[in-house]
């Protein structure tokens, strides 16, 4: 059975902790390729808080999920980026479609964290100061994320 077309509707969360530390991860399937994590909607009645907490377990093993002691650190930043799909990954969409729209969203976490990726999405992840971070981003719109960070941050504390 044919994989279903992915929705262009995704969510970008910047991962980071009180000390504005970003967590970048490295794609399987691109040599050098690290990002936030990333992830598009599974249906179009999810929400994109719900991609945002999914998607976050998912790629790193973080519960943000509601319920969770992370649930009320999970930020939308009120903010989208549309941009071209790049040609290597059209595929995954249906036919035509050329552009996702991509909500942005921050999770501050404690600088301990333990992170656990799923290997068939990423191989290795780092924490890196957030203009560092910006600089190793390969996606245009990641990089400037990270920046934004301190913007979004204002010193919130954890529970």
């Amino acid at each position: 059975m044919p994989r279903p077309f992915k929705i262009p509707q995704s969510v970008l969360v910047v991962i980071h902790t009180p000390a504005l530390e970003v967590l970048l991860i490295k794609r399987a399937d691109a040599d050098d390729f690290w990002q936030s994590v990333t992830g598009a909607k599974d249906t179009l009645a999810e929400s994109f808080a719900q991609t945002a907490w999914r998607e976050v377990f998912e790629e790193t093993g973080i519960d943000c999920r509601p319920g969770s002691a992370l649930a009320d650190q999970l930020h939308d930043w009120q903010l989208e980026n549309v941009y071209e799909i790049y040609p290597r990954w059209r595929h995954r969409y249906a036919p035509g479609v050329m552009h996702n729209t991509e909500h942005l969203f921050g999770l501050q976490v404690p600088s301990d964290t333990p992170v656990c990726l799923s290997p068939r999405e990423h191989t290795d992840y780092q924490w890196l100061p957030y203009k560092q971070a910006a600089e190793a981003c390969f996606s245009p719109s990641n990089a400037e994320a990270c920046l934004l960070l301190p913007r979004f941050f204002q010193g919130r504390s954890l529970p």
